[in-house]
């Protein structure tokens, strides 16, 4: 019996069985996008809340599935949970549900024929977003526009010098800002998720750069580079988590050298002062607008 289970972390990290563990999210984990058409006896899956990312996962699992196999789909109700159903009828398919604990779960038999998969897959799929000249995939953070963070933190970084990292890449944008010095050796580009991390492979086109996929938390404190630049992510599955961003305050500090800058945006509601001058010997607001702060922090 082949199975897959696709889902994020932390919840799904042990798939039971035989099962193949399916994620952007995991580092190292298998594509759904890779599985053979009729290659799987069934799938599980914990639907990502986005609909259009939603769609492209349910339908590639179902373009896996072999006649007869078995569809186990589940999502928080505020979370894409309520659509559940009526997504999966839009297929042509007859669904099994219930409800407990504030999730919606369908179960599905794959029939002979089932309808519109091409068509969620192609509005899923990796793309080249108009207005933006970049490649980005729904599912990857801020993927169809520059977010304001970010923006801010680019209209007043300064020509940078050395080696370097962007934790929390994207599909690149930032790096495309900082790569403008032409006195930055090296960058770093990592992010969790590998929807991101292909994106800013076609995006960042300079032999200075490296692509990591992989969470930045679990980075090796090497104490070696020049500056560190990032938009942190504030939300693990959709909820808010400061944590995220206080880990990767610290982060930053073991990667630079002495010496070395951190330039850290977030939103202004977001605790990291606290972080930032246990971690740092000096930190410098630079500005504060649009609902976002801007740091520059010297370790």
């Amino acid at each position: 019996m082949t199975s897959i289970l696709y889902g994020r972390p932390p919840l799904v990290f042990d798939p039971p069985g035989a099962a193949t563990q399916t994620s952007p999210l995991i580092p190292g984990s298998a594509a759904l996008e890779d599985l053979a058409p009729g290659s799987l006896d069934d799938a599980m899956i914990y639907a990502p809340p986005g609909v259009l990312e939603r769609r492209y996962t349910l339908a590639l699992a179902l373009r896996a599935l072999k006649v007869g196999g078995r569809l186990d789909v589940m999502a928080p109700k505020d979370k894409g949970g309520s659509r559940l159903n009526k997504e999966l009828k839009a297929f042509g398919l007859e669904i099994g549900e219930t409800a407990k604990a504030h999730h919606r779960r369908c179960i599905v038999i794959r029939p002979e024929v089932v309808t519109g998969l091409d068509a969620a897959i192609a509005a899923g799929a990796p793309q080249q977003v108009e207005g933006l000249d970049a490649w980005s995939q729904p599912g990857v953070f801020a993927w169809d526009r520059i977010d304001a963070g970010s923006a801010l933190l680019a209209a007043h970084l300064p020509a940078l010098k050395g080696p370097g990292a962007d934790l929390g890449c994207g599909y690149g944008a930032l790096a495309t800002v900082v790569l403008r010095s032409p006195a930055v050796t090296s960058l770093r580009l990592v992010d969790l998720d590998r929807r991101a991390i292909e994106a800013a492979r076609r995006n960042v086109d300079d032999p200075r750069v490296t692509f990591e996929w992989a969470d930045a938390r679990t980075l090796d404190d090497a104490g070696t580079l020049e500056f560190v630049v990032m938009n942190p992510p504030f939300h693990d599955g959709g909820a808010e988590d400061r944590r995220l961003g206080q880990a990767f305050v610290r982060k930053a500090a073991g990667l630079l050298k002495k010496g070395g800058t951190l330039w850290l945006v977030a939103n202004r509601h977001l605790p990291y002062e606290a972080e930032l001058a246990t971690a740092f010997k000096r930190v410098t607001p630079v500005t504060d607008g649009g609902g976002y702060k801007l740091f520059e922090a010297t370790k």
